[in-house]
């Protein structure tokens, strides 16, 4: 989700669930250690609980960017090895570790040694050729061992060599069923179900055989579905938000970001869809699209208006 979930998105998405756990795009450890820390790390408050997602194959460099995740106040460090993009395989991470299971052990071993927080890995169910279940277990078996206790699967495998990125999301069919046999096969990890799931009903089908579930484009995509996550998910008492609620929820951190000068298309991008279905919808995005300078609470109501 790299330059989807952003702060910005992460403070928008926290305004209709308070338990779902919330990941940032993906940065690499060597960005984290060489460039501006308080924008590339910084978050609210209200964003907890978050965890950090990292791009990287050097244990030791992985090591010194969950620290500093750490200090930052980040509640989870999860390392990619599912991103199938040219850009992320030229620097030897994202989804071309699944190759490499020594190496990713390496790297969660020095990441746990270095943080008190924990380490989880995200992955593909498999690369290229390298598809089959024995060698998707002997990875999750040797990453587990150096202290990684929990595994997000994306229920797919990536081509890394004649699919796009976009075509990985894809093409490759969802093998839900694979996941399913990974928790069978270790009980005593946490496997978490991500890939294709675009309703809470889907979920909770899943949850049936996994511990837990991610959505990454669904809830960019329509994120009112998050509104119900606490209740049906979660068990929560208290009523989900409105559309409404949500958006006067979210006019404080607009009008910080109004002090600092930040444009409108930081935080109106990211609000979209949340009319998706909806009178007045189509207004709604026309307007949050429109060009602006700044990033006015006036510009927000006004969208509002068409939606009320």
């Amino acid at each position: 989700m790299m330059d989807w979930t952003t702060r910005e998105c992460r403070v928008f998405h926290r305004t209709l669930t308070r338990h779902a756990r919330l990941y940032s795009e993906m940065l690499t450890a060597n960005a984290i250690i060489h460039g501006d820390r308080d924008r590339l790390l910084g978050f609210e408050a209200t964003e907890h609980p978050l965890a950090l997602q990292l791009g990287g194959s050097d244990p030791a460099a992985l090591a010194e960017a969950a620290r500093i995740g750490e200090h930052y106040g980040y509640d989870e460090i999860n390392l990619n090895c599912g991103c199938p993009s040219d850009r992320v395989q030229n620097g030897r991470f994202g989804a071309c570790l699944l190759g490499e299971p020594a190496l990713v052990a390496d790297c969660v071993a020095a990441m746990r040694a270095a943080v008190t927080i924990p380490v989880t890995v995200k992955t593909r169910l498999g690369i290229d050729d390298l598809d089959c279940d024995e060698h998707l277990a002997s990875f999750i078996e040797q990453v587990a061992a150096a202290g990684c206790d929990t595994f997000i699967l994306h229920a797919r495998k990536a081509w890394l060599n004649g699919l796009s990125p976009k075509e990985n999301r894809e093409i490759p069919p969802l093998q839900y069923e694979r996941v399913y046999g990974m928790k069978q096969r270790f009980p005593k990890l946490r496997i978490i179900i991500n890939g294709g799931i675009e309703t809470l009903d889907q979920a909770q089908l899943h949850l049936r055989h996994v511990d837990g579930v991610m959505l990454g484009r669904a809830a960019y995509k329509d994120p009112y579905l998050l509104a119900e996550v606490d209740q049906r998910l979660y068990g929560a008492s208290d009523p989900s938000p409105s559309r409404l609620s949500a958006v006067e929820s979210l006019l404080p951190f607009v009008a910080q970001e109004q002090q600092r000068g930040a444009p409108i298309k930081h935080v109106s991008r990211h609000i979209l869809g949340l009319y998706n279905g909806q009178p007045g919808a189509k207004i709604w995005r026309r307007r949050l699209s429109q060009p602006q300078s700044g990033c006015g609470l006036a510009y927000i109501r006004h969208a509002l208006d068409a939606v009320q």
